[in-house]
């Protein structure tokens, strides 16, 4: 593990308001006291509330401490004890910055200081800010690249807006924090990252931005937020794959601790402090900064395989082994939380979008994970609830059980666009396929997913097809419901608008899905436009190039 005599990560910002802030950081020690000094001289000191996450562990996958292989060090998932610090900072100015730096003390009176840093209150309306806009991180490879980068174009970094994934697996603690490979969340969003690429002239080592110690962070639940059933496998990987719906956890176990067997998102929801809805508590919520009205919804659900090959809990189906044994299967592609028509999530968007504070705001944005509208692979099956069909033969035995997902019952479509459109939204920001492209309604709706930092899985663009579709031989698949080509729900991608990447044929292509080019976006609040730029991770000294540049109306 790494030493118990340094702070785990630098302070990161969250939760700010007209005259406070939230400092956080993380300690593998209890320690006696911890602190936030600010203010001129650093004079005025702040005592932090401690607690301790609860289920942070490392396993057999982890790559942490001398773990470079599967198993060195665990074979199985080991609880591993980490320590939360969080201090509200008040009395501050809007537009004003204070100096700060946490301090903890060690049970053995030994004082561990962070760097000096900058924080400020969320800024009145008519200041013009910088936004970040990224997501799925995962521990993937563009991801330091991507950061450092990021610094390099902008002075100073208003906001981070992301769209969900954070990491891999939520409850592996060196994911957040000091994964061996030199990747980790924090690390990579503090500038401390150490990550090596292969470069044009050899080893390129990256080390990531430093961003949330001076500004702060809004995150949604993507779907490697979400654990399955605790400690009932005996990897972290398998646990996270081992979600079931609530009500089925209800019928196999009854009442008691549904979360714990069915799926939660305790980690997530114990790092990050965040702004609460009273209906969705930090899972969806809505907030304002500067001139924006941010509205987060919690649209993800449990990605799975195609088929059920090597035993893998499948989109379209279960595995034949497990028919006799319900509690093991995985019932599809479940929706982790409603959103349909008449939902607590939809009634509450409902009364969002109709709220003074999102009406008068300049700028409208709704952040989610889930695509409504791309080239990916991953809005394939519509988000729809699996329908269930079980084959039986004449004694009533099940033979086969397939799932289907009925394209015209997608919630986000069907449901909440049509709300959106209604409320003039100008931008629905998502990722959870891996690449950049981005759309635009008839009405002017922009629709923006900036997610390519590594591990793309291409785009259903030209002559290539969706890669998760139903197996073609399947007699209950309507395959009208599966699109194999382009936008599913009807929209023409948009070609950048400055500098495209060409295609083999010289044309300007509407995507980039690479593992060598990296892509971010900035939102700039004074002037309205979101700006996308892609770097050549292969060329330490290359140039960071806009390509693409949309405005808000």
């Amino acid at each position: 593990m790494a030493s118990t005599t340094k702070l785990l990560t630098d302070p990161f910002l969250q939760l700010p308001t007209s005259d406070s802030i939230c400092v956080v950081w993380f300690t593998e020690f209890l320690g006696i006291q911890h602190t936030v000094s600010c203010g001129e001289h650093l004079k005025n000191t702040v005592i932090a509330n401690t607690s301790k996450l609860t289920r942070i562990r490392e396993d057999q996958k982890s790559r942490v401490g001398s773990q470079t292989k599967d198993g060195e060090l665990y074979q199985k998932p080991v609880i591993r004890d980490i320590w939360r610090h969080e201090a509200k900072v008040t009395g501050l100015t809007p537009g004003v910055r204070v100096d700060y730096r946490v301090t903890s003390l060690t049970e053995d009176n030994q004082s561990i200081s962070s760097d000096v840093f900058s924080l400020t209150p969320t800024p009145n309306p008519g200041t013009p800010l910088k936004i970040l806009l990224t997501s799925d991180h995962q521990i993937k490879p563009m991801v330091a690249a991507n950061l450092q980068k990021v610094m390099e174009i902008v002075e100073q970094v208003d906001a981070v807006w992301f769209a969900g994934d954070l990491v891999n697996i939520s409850d592996r603690g060196s994911e957040w924090f000091d994964d061996n490979r030199g990747n980790a969340f924090f690390p990579c969003l503090q500038g401390k990252a150490n990550y090596q690429m292969d470069g044009d002239g050899g080893k390129i080592t990256y080390t990531g931005g430093q961003i949330i110690q001076n500004a702060p962070m809004f995150t949604c639940i993507g779907n490697h937020e979400v654990m399955g059933r605790f400690a009932r496998k005996d990897s972290l990987n398998g646990e996270f794959d081992d979600t079931i719906p609530r009500d089925i956890a209800k019928k196999i176990y009854g009442d008691e601790n549904i979360q714990a067997n069915s799926f939660n998102t305790n980690t997530y929801e114990e790092i990050f402090t965040l702004p609460e809805s009273r209906e969705g508590g930090k899972t969806y919520y809505a907030v304002t900064f500067g001139d924006v009205r941010l509205v987060v919804l919690y649209a993800t659900n449990m990605w799975r395989f195609p088929t059920t090959e090597n035993g893998r809990k499948g989109k379209y189906g279960e595995v034949a082994t497990d028919l006799q044994n319900p509690e093991n299967w995985g019932y599809g592609q479940i929706i982790y939380e409603p959103i349909h028509q008449g939902s607590r999530q939809y009634n509450w968007l409902q009364q969002e979008l109709h709220s003074a504070e999102f009406q008068q705001a300049k700028y409208k944005v709704v952040m989610l994970h889930h695509p409504p509208h791309t080239l990916g692979d991953n809005i394939i099956p519509a988000y729809a609830d699996p329908i269930q069909i079980c084959d039986r033969n004449q004694e009533g035995n099940i033979q086969a059980v397939y799932y289907q997902y009925p394209k015209d019952k997608d919630y986000l479509i069907r449901d909440v666009m049509p709300l959106l459109e209604a409320a003039k939204v100008q931008l629905v920001f998502f990722g959870h396929s891996h690449l950049w492209n981005r759309f635009t309604s008839d009405s002017g709706m922009h629709f923006l997913e900036t997610s390519n930092v590594g591990n793309s899985y291409g785009a259903a663009y030209g002559s290539r097809q969706r890669q998760n579709i139903p197996a073609t031989n399947s007699n209950i698949i309507n395959h009208e419901d599966y699109i194999l080509i382009g936008d599913p729900n009807g929209l023409k991608p948009v070609t950048p608008t400055i500098a495209p990447i060409l295609g083999e044929d010289r044309e300007a292509i509407p995507y980039i899905s690479s593992n060598e080019i990296t892509v971010f976006s900035i939102f700039d609040t004074g002037t309205g436009t979101v700006s996308s730029y892609k770097f050549d991770t292969r060329k330490f000294a290359g140039k960071v190039i806009k390509f693409d540049e949309f405005r808000l109306i």
